[in-house]
């Protein structure tokens, strides 16, 4: 069974969950959202130092359970994180990519956990929407 946790920046650059709400998550949801909420944390504190704020920002952290149903026993087989980023132009592409690189594989301590626990794999879709001067 596969178990999913969506969150998304919102226009004050704070992350909040699309769907369910945090306290309405079962303990499974729970720890996807955690790492989730961590790595968009740390994504952030990377794109602040680079001065870099995206036009748009969701993390998608789903699992792949061992059961059919969610019960207590239920093990995680499998993790992975997507990112979907929209940003202003090809520079920015390049320097958010190399962030969502080194939060994913270095500075979240969470999915670090996790990958302790189960493998753990990324996917990353940055789009760059630059605006075109018209004469």
């Amino acid at each position: 069974m596969r178990v999913k946790v969506t969150i998304e920046m919102n226009d004050k650059c704070e992350f909040c969950t699309v769907g369910k709400k945090v306290e309405e998550m079962n303990p499974k949801e729970l720890l996807l959202y955690a790492a989730a909420y961590c790595a968009g944390l740390t994504l952030k504190g990377i794109l602040d130092k680079e001065h870099i704020c995206p036009k748009k920002a969701e993390i998608e952290m789903y699992g792949e359970l061992d059961t059919e149903t969610v019960v207590a026993k239920s093990l995680y087989r499998h993790f992975n994180i997507l990112y979907r980023i929209e940003c202003s132009s090809l520079a920015e592409q390049s320097k958010i990519g190399r962030a969502v690189n080194l939060t994913t594989e270095k500075y979240c301590g969470t999915l670090q956990m996790l990958r302790r626990i189960a493998p753990l794999s990324h996917e990353v879709s940055i789009v760059s929407i630059e605006e075109v001067a018209t004469h």
